[in-house]
């Protein structure tokens, strides 16, 4: 499988590493049919810092092969990602070819954008409920929720609800034997419930 994690300037590290150490952990663990092939893109390429200074060097989506996975991390600052016209289209571009699009945090809201979760349920950090529920959108926001799954998108409340969405997600692809062994290795207490937020609003 392949994994096009799309990066741009101030993106929160956690909300990307933390379920890339989970996808790209899994192979060399357990015999699965799927490989993960981790792509970091941005829309010019080149190094992208996010907002605690890491640095990452990325190819252009433009240049990169449509992946299995979009991964799209959030940011502590949106209002720019949400009106970068550029960023906008080449991310509905990638997030339509690809079979799955996860978001973490306020990944959700930049991708709202796209009109591509018009309609569907979606969740978001709830520290900025209140930039979330003033949108101007179609999105049905769920604000109980660590994690929602509406067809193809994935959708995490704030940072670390990202690890719990992308546990869950290999417990729907591979089975949840390996989602909590996997927790188990990396030490981490998952909390597998999708409904249960102690920071609902």
């Amino acid at each position: 499988m392949k994994v096009n994690v799309l990066l741009y300037e101030g993106y929160e590290i956690l909300d990307a590493m933390g379920p890339i150490e989970v996808l790209g952990g899994l192979a060399g663990l357990f015999e699965l049919p799927d490989m993960f092939e981790m792509n970091y893109v941005s829309v010019e390429g080149g190094l992208v810092k996010g907002f605690q200074g890491f640095a990452v060097d990325t190819k252009k989506i433009s240049e990169v092969e449509p992946a299995d996975i979009l991964l799209l991390p959030g940011t502590r600052t949106p209002d720019a990602q949400m009106t970068d016209e550029k960023l906008i289209a080449a991310l509905k571009e990638a997030a339509e070819a690809s079979k799955y699009c996860i978001t973490v945090c306020t990944g959700s809201v930049i991708l709202s954008m796209t009109g591509l979760l018009d309609g569907r349920k979606a969740t978001s950090c709830k520290f900025m409920w209140d930039l979330v529920k003033g949108l101007d959108s179609k999105v049905d926001w769920q604000g109980k929720a660590r994690w929602v799954v509406d067809g193809k998108y994935y959708t995490s409340s704030g940072i670390s609800a990202g690890q719990d969405m992308i546990l869950g997600f290999v417990a729907d692809i591979y089975g949840m034997e390996v989602a909590e062994q996997y927790a188990a290795i990396i030490e981490y207490v998952w909390n597998k419930d999708p409904d249960n937020d102690p920071f609902a609003k």
